[in-house]
């Protein structure tokens, strides 16, 4: 997720790489661009936090679509962003949980909510985008109260792993997720999301995955 004043493309290409089966399908040129706008514009505008022209989305679905042309698959040659994750430092963390609510259900502040989950434990990560926000916290006992009262207005997820990917300068956010995600797909590992924050990026997937995630990003870096 990002936060507001996301541009329609980027929102595009976030929403197609996290997603493996619009993804694929895109890669290989066999995607109605129509037909999937319509089916991702009301994630591009969660993301964007405003309404989408659809022909603007197609536009942008077929710029990312364009970007595929003469790009090696991973480990097969040259690639755009290959060498994102050099030099990158990795960490991973399991027994993860997340939460994502719309504030428009929480009856409150996300301060108010932020604040009770300080008090329960300092190992959280906030994340906002348009009209909604992320909770990604390790499992403790302190901080499951929170989460579940937060998590029955939202959407609450258990059995995670989060892997944090911090990189110098020379490669944008939206670069080194798209290179993670083919990694990762090529892997035969779905991400559940991904969080831009301002120094890294943090990569959530199912805790089954994360110790053979950790180690196919390992070996770019």
């Amino acid at each position: 997720m990002r936060a507001p004043g996301t541009t329609v493309h980027d929102a595009v290409r976030e929403v197609i790489t996290r997603n493996r089966s619009l993804y694929d399908c895109v890669k290989m040129g066999i995607a109605n661009y129509t037909a999937l706008a319509e089916r991702i514009r009301p994630a591009v505008e969660r993301q964007t936090g405003a309404p989408a022209n659809l022909n603007t989305i197609v536009v942008a679905i077929k710029r990312y679509a364009d970007s595929f042309g003469g790009r090696a698959r991973v480990g097969e040659g040259a690639d755009p962003a290959e060498g994102a994750l050099r030099d990158a430092r990795l960490s991973l963390t399991d027994g993860v949980v997340g939460v994502t609510v719309a504030v428009r259900d929480l009856g409150g502040s996300p301060l108010d909510v932020i604040g009770r989950l300080a008090e329960a434990t300092d190992k959280y990560e906030f994340f906002s985008a348009a009209g909604s926000f992320s909770l990604i916290v390790e499992d403790a006992a302190g901080a499951r109260d929170v989460l579940e009262d937060v998590g029955g207005r939202g959407r609450l997820s258990r059995g995670l792993a989060k892997i944090t990917i911090t990189v110098p300068g020379g490669h944008t956010h939206s670069d080194i997720v798209s290179y993670v995600a083919e990694l990762l797909h090529d892997g035969g590992i779905e991400l559940v999301n991904a969080f831009f924050g301002h120094d890294a990026v943090t990569v959530i997937l199912d805790e089954r995955d994360a110790a053979r995630a950790y180690d196919l990003l390992r070996s770019q870096s």
